[in-house]
């Protein structure tokens, strides 16, 4: 699938969707939905009739009821999306969530935020590779479990100008028990994307097979 997120859907808006929709199998909204029950609602409704959309973000700590009111919107859809509940953003680490009120280490809150999204009957989460076997073995293995923060092991994990502060390499994160990979600058930001995606692609196959 092709992720478009806020940068790219803020400056061209669903325009950009169906655009990228006519080149791809699959398009994954990662707009992070996170306000009123109600607001969320109307929003889940509007991506959920662009097309190709196949996956949609929202944050889980919008609480159980906002969650609850997005699936509803999605009643008596054609082809929904599956709805993924964002835990922890991978740019915080314990420091920085302490700092934002959320007491505990990143992977105890992002566990209890999964399970607060299974409860409320999302498809998926979206979390760490580092949290990533600890959620599967909380939610069982029907959820989909979504890591960000992917860094191959050729960039050693992340430079100085990355703002991710949890990462994982592809290889780890499948290893850890994760469905989909979110991957954008090591690709985008390759001097040669094509051989960059390929590299990814194939230490995920290898991962893969030794998880298997």
């Amino acid at each position: 699938m092709a992720k478009i997120g806020s940068q790219l859907f803020t400056a061209e808006g669903p325009e950009a969707v169906k655009r990228i929709a006519r080149l791809v199998p699959g398009i994954f909204l990662d707009l992070k939905f996170c306000d009123i029950p109600n607001t969320v609602a109307g929003a889940v409704a509007a991506a959920a009739k662009l097309p190709k959309v196949q996956m949609l973000t929202l944050h889980t700590t919008g609480g159980l009821e906002m969650m609850h009111a997005a699936k509803d919107a999605l009643k008596g859809a054609k082809n929904a999306p599956t709805l993924l509940g964002v835990t922890i953003l991978t740019s915080l680490d314990d420091t920085a969530l302490g700092r934002i009120g959320l007491a505990g280490p990143a992977e105890s809150r992002v566990v209890v935020l999964a399970l607060l999204a299974q409860e409320a009957g999302m498809g998926g989460i979206v979390a760490s590779a580092r949290e990533a076997a600890a959620v599967r073995m909380a939610v069982g293995p029907k959820m989909r479990i979504v890591v960000p923060g992917v860094r191959p092991a050729m960039s050693d994990g992340k430079d100085k100008a990355d703002d991710q502060a949890r990462v994982a390499t592809p290889g780890n994160a499948v290893r850890s028990g994760a469905d989909y990979l979110v991957v954008g600058r090591p690709i985008t930001g390759a001097a040669n994307p094509a051989r960059a995606a390929d590299a990814i692609l194939l230490e995920m196959k290898a991962a893969r097979k030794s998880r298997s």
